[in-house]
């Protein structure tokens, strides 16, 4: 069996509120393999977020481990933590709020490649019109600023940002709940598009699992802070044990589903 590109055992997060402390994220542990889509779904406040920010390394754990290619995060050297920064990248749920407001978007990519690479200005530019391009995004949107933008546009920006590092895994939470149905489509297929020409990993956040079975062929479910399940996507959506995954499958139509290998560890 392969190693893992990332993995978390044990992961464990408090928080301390007026009632005392929380625990929204309650001994998680979960794998992602290089190249390989896993869902992350569950209703609002069951700890998916919070997950996901310790797994981008913004967030630190109160317990538990985090492994980056088989390797604990606290044994790699400044090196290896800066790899594990660029490699790991998140598009967050809200893309026009996580963009500064107060640059245009070509300066916002710029900006963001002069803090992940070394590379000249000639070089930073040639490799954002490259990604502009593979995302979809028009080059007079570059000249624009992130209130000019449409919540698509904002959401290819934001996709755009996240590969300019060239990343090995990209996060995203909950990266088409805000379109309508149709800018969703568009979106999920263009991160297929950009999952098979990258060879990318992802975990994909969501409340929706059939926004989720369209684009992960392995499935998690999460509720209070704790994994209930997760497998194949075909045994979730079919063989689903916990009343409160089908309780989320009752929930939402189908979306027509593009067949990638399945894999776990």
């Amino acid at each position: 069996m392969s190693t893992p590109l990332l993995e978390a055992r044990g992961v464990v997060k408090r928080h301390r509120n007026a009632g005392g402390l929380t625990t929204s994220v309650n001994t998680v542990s979960l794998c992602i393999d290089a190249g390989e889509s896993v869902g992350l779904v569950g209703e609002s406040g069951s700890g998916k977020t919070t997950l996901a920010g310790i797994l981008a390394g913004m967030t630190e754990p109160d317990a538990g481990q985090l492994l980056w290619q088989g390797r604990p995060l606290p044994t790699l050297d400044r090196a290896g933590h800066a790899t594990y920064r660029r490699a790991v990248q998140y598009v967050f749920q809200n893309p026009i709020g996580a963009l500064n407001p107060r640059h245009r978007v070509g300066s916002i990519l710029n900006r963001t490649l002069r803090g992940l690479t070394r590379l000249d200005a000639a070089a930073r530019q040639a490799r954002i019109d490259a990604v502009a391009e593979q995302v979809g995004l028009d080059q007079a949107l570059l000249g624009r600023f992130p209130h000019q933008l449409s919540g698509g546009q904002a959401q290819r920006v934001a996709i755009a940002r996240a590969l300019l590092g060239q990343p090995r895994l990209v996060i995203l939470d909950e990266p088409v709940s805000a379109l309508d149905v149709s800018l969703q489509a568009q979106i999920l297929n263009l991160l297929d598009q950009l999952r098979d020409r990258h060879g990318l990993a992802y975990l994909f956040i969501s409340h929706d699992l059939a926004v989720v079975e369209r684009i992960c062929p392995r499935i998690a479910v999460m509720r209070d802070g704790a994994i209930l399940e997760q497998g194949r996507r075909e045994t979730i959506l079919h063989e689903a044990q916990h009343a409160y995954t089908r309780k989320l499958l009752e929930a939402v139509p189908r979306m027509p589903k593009r067949q990638h290998p399945s894999s776990a560890c």
